[in-house]
């Protein structure tokens, strides 16, 4: 199997929204109430939000394919949070459920992370989700540690993590 990463581009919203609405089904479905994925995850909503972020030139995002097939996308910026000024945030990371755990997400990460360091960050952030246990995992494995710091996001709670870029 062979992986590209390219940046996001205008017609890419539709892959973005379908990759990301689809991993959320997969991923959350035991984190999240019923009622809640489903907004969550409605491809209109999703695939209009994306549309906006390609419009507006909108963050950092990027789109692995594998095979020519889109499985996993990123965005990242600036923090949105004013008490992370001067820091980048890993806004989202998703992928396609058939090739988890193959290495494309740490394929990705190294890209994102690349990117973020070459902008002039030392350090990211993220949030995730308190009980996405299988994210957590992948996080800590590439070096992200937990803050201490949650709050609470839909019916769950989220978690902080950072990692330094050197």
């Amino acid at each position: 199997m062979e992986a590209a990463i390219r940046r996001v581009r205008q017609g890419d919203a539709n892959t973005l929204a379908y990759i990301q609405t689809e991993s959320w089904k997969a991923a959350f479905a035991g984190i999240l109430d019923a009622e809640t994925l489903a907004k969550c995850t409605n491809i209109d909503r999703a695939t209009a939000m994306y549309q906006r972020l390609l419009d507006e030139n909108k963050g950092n995002g990027y789109l692995l394919s594998v095979d020519g097939n889109p499985h996993c996308i990123a965005y990242w910026d600036a923090a949105r949070d004013a008490e992370f000024s001067g820091k980048a945030e890993l806004i989202c990371i998703h992928s396609l459920p058939d090739n988890w755990h193959k290495g494309f997400g740490s394929q990705m990460m190294d890209r994102v992370l690349k990117d973020i360091k070459e902008a002039g960050y030392f350090e990211v952030v993220l949030w995730v989700f308190r009980d996405n246990l299988r994210a957590r995992t992948f996080y800590e494995a590439i070096g992200f540690t937990p803050t201490g710091i949650s709050k609470p996001a839909f019916d769950t709670e989220e978690v902080l993590y950072s990692k330094e870029i050197k």
